[in-house]
């Protein structure tokens, strides 16, 4: 069971900023920015690099989770929508997440 699955099933605690049935968002206990929340569906797909054609539901619930975030928290200004998928990329969970980022200047390129 990954940590996310821990924090879906409430076994670890978390802030939870958004939740539907598909789907949980929360801050990142280790944030990269001001603000940095995950966004992690709740069935889980290990990366995005495994997903399929009956998963473009989940993935479009997760990039617009991701606008009505940014809404909800002021990110006006700007934000970075990441996903990592796989080792060479930062994944450091296997369950496929998207990084909400904002409230700092983001460089590009990224990493």
């Amino acid at each position: 069971m990954t940590i996310f699955e821990k924090i879906i099933a409430r076994q670890i605690p978390a802030e939870i900023l958004l939740e539907t049935d598909k789907l949980i968002a929360f801050r990142d206990v280790n944030p990269q920015a001001p603000v940095h929340v995950l966004i992690v569906p709740k069935r889980v797909l290990p990366r995005l690099a495994e997903a399929t054609p009956a998963d473009r539901e989940i993935l479009g619930e997760l990039l617009l989770a991701a606008g009505e975030l940014a809404k909800k928290l002021d990110l006006k200004s700007g934000f970075r929508v990441v996903i990592n998928s796989g080792p060479d990329a930062g994944e450091s969970v296997p369950h496929l997440h998207v990084h909400l980022l904002g409230k700092r200047q983001l460089g590009w390129p990224p990493g």
